[in-house]
């Protein structure tokens, strides 16, 4: 469990600390995800009122008091237990981008429901407080990437939630390429279907296969085509105008896949060493000289998942 500077603590505090997740991952819809090492860390104490110290990545929107998700998991939790929510002092440093596609939202939630089992005396265990985030979410995908760490693979029908997770290679690199605007996940899903073809279907799922068999052996050669999708990224392009125009990436000089990131509109681009870093983000730039300018992200792969420490 990581330790927290006997400087910040305050008796019988909280402090959890939360990966960023790219979930989907090209054809695994609402099942597979990845943790990456981009973080919210939150620690938290009783206090007279609430009050919130915001630093890192959009500190004015996590700093906000009127309107915050993570103050509005741990009320809505406790209420739903008939819990009147104790006033907390904040210490937000958040590392995830928002509205990117990049799990923010999830990690929000389940640092809500860890405060709200702590605070509220609730004593859930590890599985009731990912279960509960994911029953927030509606999706289980990023909520257990960013609890379990590592590459995930999860169901859920809305009552039950099984995740399996597992270390990818520890060579391989994330590349996050972000627009400058975020969109909202109900936007991004807006623009899909109400129903798909058999073949699209059973595309996708030869390649969820795939993708995750070439995850756990590090057979980064499969990954190109094993990401494939055909049940959102054709759809969510119109809206992510990033993704195409980054997928002829795949498959050459070190860029193993691409993919949208979550729900987008970031883009994933997954590389296959340090080494190849700098020259992919020179080839990204390459083919996006005419676009909105962007930010480019390179991240480890994280496989500790969701850690908390009470104090």
């Amino acid at each position: 469990m990581e330790q927290v500077p006997n400087k910040q603590r305050a008796a019988g505090g909280l402090y959890v600390n939360l990966p960023a997740t790219s979930a989907n991952l090209g054809p695994g819809f609402d099942t597979l995800a990845l943790a990456l090492d981009l973080h919210l860390e939150v620690q938290a104490s009783e206090a007279a009122e609430f009050s919130i110290q915001a630093t890192g990545r959009s500190p004015e929107i996590c700093g906000s008091l009127g309107r915050n998700l993570l103050l509005d998991v741990y009320r809505k939790t406790l209420a739903g237990k008939g819990l009147e929510a104790k006033p907390l002092a904040l210490e937000v440093n958040n590392g995830i981008p928002l509205g990117m596609g990049c799990g923010s939202s999830a990690a929000a939630r389940l640092a809500g429901v860890a405060m709200a089992s702590h605070f509220g005396g609730l004593n859930l265990s590890g599985e009731d407080i990912l279960a509960e985030a994911t029953r927030l979410e509606g999706h289980p995908d990023n909520a257990a990437a960013c609890w379990l760490g590592g590459f995930v693979a999860a169901s859920w029908d809305g009552e039950t939630l099984h995740a399996v997770s597992f270390a990818p290679p520890a060579d391989w690199r994330a590349l996050i390429v972000l627009p400058e605007k975020p969109l909202a996940t109900v936007a991004s899903r807006a623009v899909l279907p109400e129903s798909y073809s058999r073949a699209d279907i059973v595309a996708n799922l030869q390649r969820v296969a795939v993708l995750t068999g070439a995850f756990a052996s590090g057979r980064g050669s499969l990954i190109a085509d094993a990401m494939k999708d055909r049940l959102h990224q054709p759809y969510r392009s119109e809206v992510c105008p990033l993704l195409p125009r980054l997928l002829s990436l795949a498959g050459s000089d070190g860029i193993l896949g691409v993919s949208l990131s979550g729900a987008g509109p970031a883009v994933l681009v997954l590389v296959e060493s340090e080494e190849r870093v700098e020259f992919s983000k020179i080839r990204i730039m390459s083919e996006l000289v005419e676009s909105e300018p962007v930010e480019i992200l390179a991240c480890r792969l994280e496989l500790k998942g969701g850690r908390n420490q009470d104090y």
